[in-house]
């Protein structure tokens, strides 16, 4: 192993503040002073299609490792339909008491069919639990005038509850000042640098938090995880996952180290974490020998590899190498079918907080 790993954060997308289970009410808020729980919001595939991967997949066991899987799975679908229903109901509730339905509003720019999948994904669901979705997809060439424009449209909106700009964005236009167009009650993303500045501050709350972080930070209290003085990593430190899961993680008054793309001999620092983050967009770079015996294991990536067997000619993996990870974690959530649900639970959660927040609705 190289003394130096290098790798790319992770622009997965959309606290300690403790997500609270759902049914606690008031609905989505946490335990401690907070108003949020339950994104990649904009969870995005790294720009190759296909990766080519040096060491053979599955990956290798170790020797030294158990010939039986002992880690119990994280399931992800399970957690974020039941969120899902119980923002149906929500929304039912609210329908029938005050008239008014949450909206959220996405704005696609340019034909990537990653980003054009995510948008089909987002408004099915938000159709599923009762939120009004409208969407504006704008050509490649578009300028960011044009998008700004939209952006206050719907910001004036008084029946869009949550804006959403879909990343990547084309090279030619600044990301940073879309998104700081946004109107921060209705970053339902939580990109909005007030809403990070406020995530960082002790004694300070933000209207919304990031959906794949929270996401993380939920699944880890739905499957009984004590996040308090406890050693997490989290590897990669994207805006959009590694940054705020490690904020997240240090509400939760978790101790937290983040390895990067310079961090020195990163398997040494891994191996000292109870829980482990890995949000880089490296497919199975996470392996055995950087686990701690016993580690919580949350693998955000979501890399498309090359499969002969598989009809598509690829398959999903994660950051971490399962099947090694498996036989030393004491609990992993899956790829797919772990973070992923979540992230697009959290958002049609933060659209429902919103909608809330604005209409005094309790």
């Amino acid at each position: 192993m190289a003394s130096m790993m290098m790798f790319a954060d992770c622009q997965s997308s959309s606290t300690a503040y403790r997500l609270p289970p759902l049914r606690r009410h008031g609905l989505f808020h946490l335990r401690r002073p907070a108003s949020f729980l339950l994104g990649p919001t904009n969870l995005t595939f790294p720009r190759t299609t296909i990766t080519h991967t040096a060491s053979p997949l599955p990956c290798l066991i170790t020797a030294a490792m158990t010939t039986e899987a002992s880690a119990k799975v994280i399931d992800g679908k399970s957690v974020a339909k039941e969120i899902r229903d119980e923002i149906t109901a929500e929304i039912y509730r609210m329908k029938h008491s005050i008239g008014v339905a949450p909206g959220l509003a996405v704005i696609l720019v340019g034909d990537r069919k990653d980003s054009a999948t995510y948008v089909r994904n987002k408004k099915k669901a938000c159709e599923s639990v009762g939120i009004n979705s409208y969407e504006v997809c704008l050509p490649e060439d578009s300028t960011e005038q044009e998008v700004l424009k939209y952006i206050s449209t719907f910001n004036d909106d008084p029946s869009v509850h949550g804006i959403l700009v879909q990343l990547p964005l084309p090279l030619h236009m600044n990301e940073q000042n879309i998104l700081n167009a946004v109107c921060i009650e209705k970053d339902v993303d939580g990109f909005h640098p007030l809403n990070i500045g406020r995530l960082a501050m002790r004694g300070r709350e933000p209207l919304f938090v990031p959906c794949t972080p929270k996401g993380c930070i939920e699944l880890l209290h739905t499957h009984g995880v004590s996040i308090k003085g406890k050693r997490a990593v989290v590897i990669g430190r994207s805006n959009i996952v590694g940054m705020p899961a490690a904020l997240l993680l240090q509400r939760e008054d978790a101790t937290v180290s983040i390895v990067h793309s310079r961090t020195k001999k990163p398997e040494e620092i891994s191996k000292q974490a109870d829980i482990i983050i890995a949000a880089v967009g490296q497919p199975n770079m996470v392996r055995g020998n950087w686990i701690k015996p016993g580690a919580v294991i949350i693998d955000v990536g979501i890399n498309p590899v090359e499969d002969a067997k598989s009809p598509r000619g690829y398959r999903l993996v994660g950051d971490v190498c399962y099947e090694e990870a498996c036989k030393i974690a004491s609990a992993i959530t899956p790829v797919p079918g772990g973070v992923g649900p979540m992230t697009i639970a959290m958002l049609l959660s933060n659209t429902l907080i919103s909608a809330k927040r604005i209409h005094n609705f309790k």
